[in-house]
């Protein structure tokens, strides 16, 4: 279960550092698109980032939970 959820994290990591990079380069675009909240609000970077690391760790226990059901040398024949 690790290995999967250990897999799940790491890409899930990956595309969050990529995104908020991304997401601070493209401030002065979306600073016209927001009303009351600056573009670089450290409070919603932090909690879309959590937010989406949650659902990758959700979406990553469920073929862990599987893999775990199966016999390793059925699967590997």
């Amino acid at each position: 279960m690790r290995l999967v959820l250990g897999q799940g994290l790491s890409l899930a990591l990956t595309g969050v550092i990529i995104g908020l990079c991304g997401a601070f380069a493209l401030t002065r675009v979306m600073e016209s698109l927001l009303y009351h909240v600056r573009a670089t609000d450290p409070a919603t970077f932090a909690g879309i980032a959590l937010m989406f690391i949650f659902v990758a760790m959700a979406a990553s226990y469920i073929p862990a939970r599987r893999a775990m059901r199966i016999d390793p040398m059925a699967a590997l024949k």
